[in-house]
């Protein structure tokens, strides 16, 4: 499947003999290349990998480190400490694992990775834990962007891991990027209280009408962060004392999708002026909500805040 502007791929094989620019080893801390993967990839790439690697051990579980391929055709091994000597392992090692080996293809500016499912040899993790949380990692990596990765692959020696993977790291990925990026989407709106009132937009795009200041959550940002952004961007003020005051969920409440949205209430600073995505700013008293033209539920938000007060 394509993902971004890379290629995920699941296949069944030996590892070694898949060309790609770097091949990632199950590895314990110490680096020291014993079977499972590692011993693949020491009988098949030669004993210089291990003493390369050993050199640069032992490193902190959840890290990874870069050696030269031996007589491999990859360029670079990445040795991800999945666990330590004492041979276990468990999410948090997998997940840290996972996402140094991705970090450190970036770092390599390399465009192809082959993974083994990390933790499920030696260490004993379930296949299907392996699989999630591995397409977990590949997702935010891509997501983080500023990567040279095109190709991130797969790659299982038995028919029973590959179909589990195969069902679920794709299975994952696809349900997140096609079904869930349709929405619900999450807002923010914030009821700006002012000695004089309540503070509305106007909204320059469409649907119009009268608002609460407010937007969408952006990647990565907290609600908090959020609703003080876009009252910024939109009036001006300085948001203080903020305090959540409702969520909103009705699938109808915005006319171009399915929205769900926290609104806010906060006091403020500075002089409210309209920003580039409002035509006017206005403050209002409570008495005035019914008479005017609201975007939205914002009406209805009002007046439930009205009948709390």
């Amino acid at each position: 499947m394509k993902l971004k502007d890379s290629e995920i791929k699941v296949v069944m094989g030996d590892i070694t003999e898949i060309r790609s620019d770097a091949i990632v080893n199950a590895a314990n801390n110490k680096l020291v290349m014993g079977g499972g993967v590692a011993g693949a990839i020491k009988r098949k790439g030669g004993q210089v990998i291990e003493d390369e690697a050993v050199k640069r051990g032992p490193i902190e579980i959840g890290k990874a480190v870069e050696t030269g391929a031996g007589e491999l055709a990859a360029k670079y091994i990445i040795h991800a400490a999945t666990m330590g000597m004492d041979f276990k392992t468990d999410e948090v090692k997998i997940r840290n694992s996972c996402r140094s080996s991705l970090d450190l293809a970036a770092k390599l500016k390399i465009r192809s990775i082959v993974f083994p499912a990390l933790g499920c040899g030696t260490g004993g993790f379930p296949f299907l834990a392996s699989a999630k949380i591995m397409a977990q990692e590949v997702l935010s990596h891509l997501r983080r962007g500023n990567t040279t990765l095109k190709e991130i692959t797969f790659c299982l020696n038995n028919r029973e891991a590959f179909e589990i993977f195969k069902k679920n790291l794709v299975g994952y990925l696809d349900y997140v990027t096609t079904k869930l990026s349709g929405g619900p989407y999450v807002t923010v709106d914030v009821i700006i209280e002012l000695t004089e009132g309540i503070v509305i937009i106007e909204r320059s795009n469409p649907p119009f009408g009268w608002a609460l200041p407010g937007g969408f959550v952006d990647y990565g940002e907290s609600l908090e962060d959020a609703v003080t952004r876009e009252a910024k961007e939109e009036t001006g003020l300085e948001l203080l004392q903020l305090k959540q005051f409702h969520t909103y969920s009705d699938p109808k409440r915005d006319p171009r999708f399915h929205t769900i949205g926290t609104v806010f209430t906060a006091k403020a600073k500075g002089t409210p002026k309209a920003g580039d995505d409002a035509q006017g700013i206005k403050i209002i008293k409570l008495s005035q909500i019914e008479k005017l033209e609201f975007a939205f539920d914002h009406k209805k938000i009002l007046t439930d805040y009205l009948k709390s007060k």
